[in-house]
């Protein structure tokens, strides 16, 4: 087994896991504290999503010899900063998270929730999907009018390495904004200290708790976005690269995987989509059969960086929070704009995805119930009803 490993799977799993790493743990910080996690939940959450993704890419890889490659549920955590804090705070929160775990695990198990799931109208999914991600994709240009001299250097950054390579474009950003920390922001005194005492693992228990209104408004929604967006567009990264995984187990193990993060705050892991490409890709190995220990090596990686979440979250704090707010907002613009696109395609469905959009995208509950969820249910109402209409003229023609 070793003797597959190259250089070249090396040092595409490392570039692996530090562009999923610094791409969006920022959308994970703040998703997690829209929820009500404090600093330290919020570090552990980002800690045990990291570990977790990183050892389930690692056994997966090395049990299937595929290179699989996990990620924590990066358009997941933008429902939590639309869901708003439930009512019994962040333990609410993570008993939804381990709901959500169940029902992959069971979409996994048993087929026709896994069927159920992809049933979900495209267009439907991709509306809600896009109405959870737009306001956070508003944040770089709050940041601008809160304070150009340290907005303006984040989105640059963005922008400059976007024209010519889209991919580090999110790094880039990030490193503006360590630079922006480092030299435009005025910090207390005692705070590089206080960031050197935070290298320790952040580890806080979360005992969970559980209502109804929670499982409707975070679960559930976290649950099909999550299936929609990550797992089933995983598969089908594998597939273009000639991969003939069975789906079934793959969601099981990401279940599992989520419910050991939950505890500790994490909201869910599941198959990766655009940095399973670089794993899967020839850039990794030559051999497609030897491609798997890039995605073990991208694993190692991401339990490597969980562990200095700590480190991270103290750093990210240090600065206001429109600037790491705009930071995550940089890194869903891509995913806003083809989830977009893929919604409002068909001329046939766009009225349905248009109530799903807006209604999702304004934020609204109602019985302690989100947007998300209430986006969903308007959305399949209207295409049903577009749908009957349609019927009934063509059988009026007839």
């Amino acid at each position: 087994m070793l003797k597959d490993l190259s250089a070249q799977s090396l040092f595409m799993g490392l570039l692996t896991a530090f562009v999923g790493f610094a791409s969006s743990f920022a959308v994970v910080l703040q998703g997690l504290k829209g929820v009500g996690a404090t600093d330290l939940e919020a570090a552990s959450g980002l800690m045990a999503l990291s570990v977790s993704m990183g050892l389930c890419g690692v056994v997966l890889s090395l049990v299937t010899r595929l290179p699989v490659s996990i990620a924590w549920s990066t358009p997941g955590a933008a429902l939590l900063v639309t869901a708003g804090v439930p009512e019994g705070g962040f333990p609410v929160a993570v008993g939804a998270f381990l709901v959500c775990g169940v029902l992959i695990v069971f979409a996994g198990l048993f087929r026709p929730l896994g069927r159920a799931v992809a049933a979900i109208p495209a267009p439907l999914a991709n509306a809600m999907l896009s109405g959870v991600i737009l306001g956070l994709c508003f944040a770089p240009f709050k940041a601008i009018a809160f304070d150009p001299r340290l907005g303006l250097p984040i989105l640059a950054a963005w922008a400059v390495v976007a024209a010519f390579k889209r991919l580090y474009a999110v790094p880039a950003a990030l490193a503006a904004f360590a630079l922006v920390i480092a030299f435009g922001v005025d910090l207390p005194e005692g705070a590089m200290a206080s960031w050197a005492a935070s290298l320790a693992p952040p580890v806080e228990l979360v005992m969970p708790a559980f209502t109804l209104p929670s499982l409707i408004s975070i679960a559930l929604p976290l649950f099909i976005v999550t299936m929609a967006s990550q797992n089933i567009p995983g598969i089908a990264v594998l597939k273009v690269n000639h991969y003939n995984p069975m789906p079934g187990p793959l969601f099981a193990a990401t279940g599992l995987f989520s419910l050991f993060s939950a505890p500790f705050g994490g909201h869910a892991v599941n198959l990766a989509a655009i940095t399973a490409a670089m794993c899967a890709g020839e850039d990794a190995h030559p051999d497609p059969k030897k491609r798997y220990w890039a995605a073990v090596v991208c694993g190692l990686g991401y339990v490597v960086l969980g562990l200095l979440a700590g480190a991270v979250t103290a750093f990210v704090s240090l600065a206001p929070p429109i600037l790491i707010q705009a930071v995550a907002g940089l890194a869903l613009i891509a995913a806003f704009s083809g989830s977009a696109v893929a919604a409002f395609k068909e001329v046939e469905t766009r009225e349905a995805a248009a109530v799903t959009f807006l209604i999702t995208a304004s934020g609204v509950s109602f019985g302690g119930i989100s947007g998300a969820f209430w986006g969903l249910v308007a959305g399949g109402l209207m295409m049903a009803l577009t749908a009957l209409v349609r019927h009934r003229r063509d059988g009026q023609k007839r």
